[in-house]
């Protein structure tokens, strides 16, 4: 059974909303598509933001590997 890590950050929609710049309405379109994962606490939604942060790395194009000084 995995654990939450010490040092990750649980985080509320609106933090999540804050954090990526965008609505509350959106961050809740995308865990219902199953796009950013969430867990709920009552009627509440909980984000860990190493798993924002995780998806957020995945999504980048142009990664520092990829990229050539000119």
């Amino acid at each position: 059974m995995k654990t939450i890590r010490d040092n990750s950050q649980i985080m509320t929609v609106e933090e999540v909303a804050e954090f990526l710049k965008l609505s509350k309405i959106t961050i809740y379109k995308l865990v219902k598509k199953g796009q950013l994962p969430g867990f709920r606490v009552g009627n509440s939604w909980r984000f860990r933001k190493d798993r924002i942060l995780e998806i957020i790395s995945k999504k980048m194009v142009g990664t520092d590997e990829n990229y050539e000084e000119k």
